[in-house]
């Protein structure tokens, strides 16, 4: 099998073993299905750097095995978990006040702050422009841009959640 080494080919020779070896180490279909395609796919990737060819079936179950320890370490850091079992570890938060405002309250905080930083925070957020139109219609470099966009919102959310809302009048 050495000698032919082209992808198909080597599906058609190794896939059932690795798939085997894969459910071994899983006892999960699904999971063994994955780290079989896994594996093919990193030798259409980097298969070409096998230097002997005649290691190629060594080559790919040593490539199952890592892929398969690497898919562990990334369970074990990162474990999968659905929300409600998880929902007593979930700090309670109430939504902030500004969701709670309405836009003539934004409208009015915004005509408060600085002209330079009134026109990149309205172009940005009411005209969805980008940072480069942005930059085009104020004539400013773009790090310009972007630093008024951080002052600025930064002083709208100061202006924001110092106002309180005012009751609903009947």
């Amino acid at each position: 099998m050495a000698e032919s080494l082209d992808f198909d080919g080597l599906v058609t020779a190794y896939y059932g073993m690795l798939y085997q070896f894969a459910f071994s180490l899983t006892r999960d279909e699904a999971e063994a299905c994955d780290l079989t395609q896994q594996t093919f796919c990193v030798w259409a990737s980097k298969g070409h750097q096998l230097r002997d060819k005649s290691k190629v079936k060594t080559w790919l179950f040593t490539t199952l095995h890592r892929e398969f320890l690497g898919s562990r370490r990334k369970q074990n850091r990162f474990p999968h978990l659905e929300l409600d079992q998880a929902a007593a570890d979930l700090p309670a938060v109430s939504p902030p006040s500004v969701n709670r405002l309405d836009s003539a309250l934004v409208l009015q905080a915004l005509a408060q702050l600085d002209e330079i930083y009134q026109a990149p925070v309205a172009l940005f957020y009411l005209q969805d422009h980008s940072y480069n139109e942005i930059a085009e219609v104020l004539d400013v470099p773009l790090g310009t841009v972007k630093s008024r966009l951080t002052r600025g919102l930064a002083r709208l959310h100061q202006l924001l959640t110092s106002v309180q809302p005012q009751p609903p009048k009947p």
